[in-house]
């Protein structure tokens, strides 16, 4: 075969293949999670770093819904019929080098359109804007699953947030998409145009947070607590080290070349908190992978009570030797009984003592009896007293700086599989002086913990070699 028409076949399956990227598309794990969650949530954020995906996963999506065509894999929101959907940016040249280039391939070279999520055969017709070169209005996308028979035509819109809340505003949608974080009025107007669409309220937000705690990042973080809409949303959150498309060593440069106060959000996809984060110490200095729990380290759980917010579970080993904890276990739900959160945290091992603190005290509207005693019912080893120092104090602050000294000192690490912990453990800040309480069940729990160290034990070895009997231990210990 002459080099010649070996080059014209390899540039034919090129072409093939590039035609063919809705087909091609494998998600990562955090990208499956976040379309996964469009089933049951009317809004979604896609909070993640830069150049990990997050644009492409919601391309991805778009282009499914806009033609109809969902992969044997896929789980999230589905439509039955054409859509019409928008899409934006924050400028217009925004609005085409991303999310229009995602969907329809390079905007300077018309040839290659049908390059991008959206196949060839999908793209009808395309409208173009005026003002800006290459930028599109608007494309004709055919429904149906593809071949020679469709059931109908899609329409995408292309948007920008530069234009002003005004041209947010018209007919009703089926779905809007923001890539970059749009102004609080625009996310707002956008929303509403989806009012009456095919599954009510319906919109994607994907971006890299670097415009720190904003009001639309707080909408999905930090709601109100007394925002209706607040269970309709969803946040996802993906780091670089949940990609693959990146060595160990390119993400270690990576994060290494983002300026030091950006270098949260640019990596981790975390908004920037600045002076006001609790515990301002590296993420990767606490983080260990994780190993087997050597005997004679002792252990103790936390636990924090929710409903409307989740109840949280850690467990926490104690080498007494370093004098180190590590958080090694993590749980959190919520809107779930205290039967099953007991069920999860007894798996840990049910000889563990459990700490808890204050509102355990509280009595159930329902049954009249105390959380503690509830789960204590359950066969939990909750320590008969709610958690304090050993001199009889339970102060927030004096916990968090045990904590925090800890981790500047070494003494304090977390497993690095326990993505939910550090999830908090970015988030977790002070506003006008004061502790947000949001987003800090975990965090909690592991405070709870720490304070009650004293009580961890070692695997009691039953007084009868049968049957198991704890009793004479759950005096000694004050169960």
């Amino acid at each position: 075969m002459s080099p010649e028409i070996r080059s014209a076949m390899l540039a034919e399956v090129e072409r093939e293949l590039a035609g063919r990227q809705l087909e091609l598309y494998s998600p990562y794990g955090k990208q499956r999670e976040f379309h996964r969650a469009g089933g049951s949530f009317s809004e979604r954020l896609f909070m993640a770093g830069n150049q990990l995906g997050k644009t492409k996963a919601g391309g991805a999506e778009w282009a499914m819904h806009l033609t109809g065509r969902y992969p044997d894999w896929w789980d999230g929101a589905t439509f039955d019929k054409p859509v019409v959907f928008w899409a934006g940016s924050v400028t217009s040249e925004a609005t085409r080098d991303n999310p229009q280039r995602m969907l329809i391939g390079p905007a300077a070279v018309q040839e290659a359109w049908g390059t991008g999520m959206i196949p060839r055969d999908a793209l009808k017709d395309t409208t173009r804007a005026m003002g800006v070169p290459n930028l599109l209005d608007s494309a004709v996308i055919r429904w149906g699953g593809g071949g020679d028979v469709q059931a109908g035509e899609s329409l995408i819109a292309f948007k920008s947030y530069e234009k002003g809340r005004e041209k947010w505003q018209g007919p009703t949608v089926d779905g809007v998409w923001f890539d970059e974080e749009p102004p609080e009025d625009i996310y707002a107007e956008g929303l509403t145009r989806t009012n009456n669409g095919q599954r009510g309220q319906f919109a994607q937000t994907t971006f890299t947070p670097l415009l720190g705690m904003s009001k639309v990042v707080m909408r999905f973080l930090m709601p109100e607590k007394d925002d209706p809409g607040a269970k309709a949303r969803n946040v996802t959150n993906m780091t670089i080290w949940d990609v693959e498309h990146y060595s160990k060593e390119q993400k270690q440069a990576i994060v290494a070349s983002y300026p030091a106060h950006e270098r949260e959000a640019r990596s981790k996809g975390t908004p920037t908190l600045g002076s006001g984060r609790i515990f301002p110490v590296e993420e990767d200095s606490i983080k260990v992978p994780a190993f087997p729990i050597p005997a004679h380290w002792v252990r103790i759980n936390g636990l924090d009570f929710g409903w409307d917010h989740p109840t949280a579970a850690v467990q926490m080993a104690w080498d007494r030797d370093s004098d180190c904890l590590y958080v090694i276990q993590a749980h959190r739900q919520k809107e779930a009984t205290p039967i099953l959160h007991a069920a999860t945290i007894k798996a840990w091992g049910p000889w563990v003592p459990t700490a808890w603190p204050h509102d355990g005290l509280q009595h159930d509207k329902g049954s009249g009896e105390q959380l503690a005693l509830q789960y204590a019912a359950t066969g939990l080893k909750m320590l008969k007293d709610r958690a304090t120092f050993e001199d009889g104090s339970n102060g927030v602050e004096a916990g968090l700086m045990e904590m925090l000294e800890r981790m500047q000192t070494g003494r304090f690490k977390v497993f690095s599989h326990l993505e939910d912990w550090f999830s908090e453990f970015r988030l977790y800040h002070r506003k006008d002086g004061k502790i947000v309480k949001l987003q800090d069940d975990l965090l909690s729990a592991t405070r709870y913990a720490t304070m009650m160290k004293r009580k961890a034990i070692t695997r009691p070895v039953p007084q009868r070699a049968t049957g198991g009997d704890w009793a004479p231990l759950d005096r000694e210990m004050g169960y």
